[in-house]
């Protein structure tokens, strides 16, 4: 078999990266990836369990599946990365930091590792000539939108409430004026740049050997939820039980993880078949679930109860947030299929099988 495009994948040890990996290896684009991961927030073990689902020989990974251990704000490592490499067709860019609260904490930081980061990633895809990007977006770019579903075409920028949904929503500018800049400078190549919305992924893949491994506390909900169910935390809080919502807490739209990764892979092929532009996308199923609906379906998956206490409300949050995901289906031919039981059920498999993450290795 001949060789594929390759594939320049940051923040791809991560929780989504595995995932995206997975689903680029097992594609018969016969895809090669390269990696840049910090492992701030990651580890390189992830890459192993890839390399098992994926059933790679050890010839196979050293040619399809090569990792370097570098943060993109060193531009000197990251331009070895370059250098080194065959030319990349493609990037999915997925590193920077991603834990909303704490970026309210520490603003500089995640500016500067998101921004800074990101930036010298551009920079180098440009000199090297790969111009042709996935970016991993959010929701989070929607603020204060309350008119639901969301489309793409809501507005954005207005009313986020955190440092993260700021520098996506800053990021999203950079690359679109890299796109516009090809109609004013004669000289510029053309971009092809896809921003990928996500709303809530949750879940991992069947097997149960990748999944969300964050450091310390989790800041998101699931995470937090299995980590309840298998005894390594006490109990949940709920923030809030007084939305208008049918059960008062608050609602949202919850993806499986491998339908996020698939999504990436069906952006990479339309770029291919589209060429330049500059294309955005909503990666969500267009329904919305409450929190105890989550720890009911985790409870049906545990086989046993998800303990929980409610608290007040968080500062900044909404009541109801989800996707109208059709635009995706319609362009990329992408829609989510796997349901909440799939995604509690999977959750489950990787967190009873991994009780302390990839620690537990």
């Amino acid at each position: 078999m001949t060789s594929g495009p390759t594939i320049l994948v940051t923040g791809g040890c991560g929780y989504i990266g595995s995932h995206t990996i997975t689903s680029l290896l097992k594609s018969p684009k016969n895809f090669s990836v390269v990696v840049v991961d910090n492992l701030s927030n990651s580890s390189s073990v992830s890459l192993d369990r890839v390399t098992e689902i994926c059933k790679l020989s050890e010839d196979e990974r050293k040619k399809r599946l090569v990792c370097h251990t570098v943060d993109l704000c060193d531009e000197a490592g990251l331009r070895k990365v370059f250098e080194s490499s065959p030319n990349f067709d493609y990037c999915i860019h997925f590193a920077g930091l991603k834990s909303v609260g704490e970026s309210n904490k520490i603003p500089l930081t995640y500016y500067e590792k998101n921004l800074q980061g990101s930036l010298v990633l551009f920079r180098l895809m440009e000199e090297f000539d790969c111009r042709n990007i996935v970016f991993s977006s959010s929701a989070t770019v929607y603020g204060s939108v309350d008119v639901m579903p969301i489309t793409e075409s809501a507005t954005v920028g207005q009313g986020i409430t955190n440092p993260y949904g700021r520098t996506k929503y800053m990021l999203e500018l950079i690359l679109k004026d890299i796109y516009n800049a090809v109609a004013i400078n004669p000289d510029a190549k053309p971009w092809a740049v896809t921003l990928l919305r996500y709303f809530n992924p949750v879940g991992n893949h069947d097997s149960g050997l990748i999944g969300e491994d964050p450091n310390g506390i989790p800041n998101n909900l699931m995470p937090y939820v299995s980590q309840v169910a298998v005894g390594r935390r006490d109990f949940l809080t709920v923030f809030g039980d007084d939305y208008d919502t049918p059960d008062g807490t608050g609602v949202r739209d919850y993806i499986h993880v491998v339908d996020l990764a698939e999504g990436h892979l069906a952006a990479v092929e339309y770029m291919a078949k589209k060429g330049d532009g500059l294309y955005t996308f909503n990666l969500g199923t267009g329904t919305g679930s409450s929190v105890l609906d989550m720890v009911k379906a985790m409870e049906k998956a545990c086989g046993h109860e998800v303990k929980y206490k409610t608290g007040p409300r968080r500062a900044g949050d909404i009541a109801t947030c989800y996707a109208d995901p059709s635009y995706a289906e319609k362009e990329l031919g992408w829609t989510a299929k796997r349901s909440l039981d799939e995604m509690c059920r999977d959750l489950w498999s990787w967190q009873s099988k991994n009780p302390n993450g990839f620690a537990s290795s």
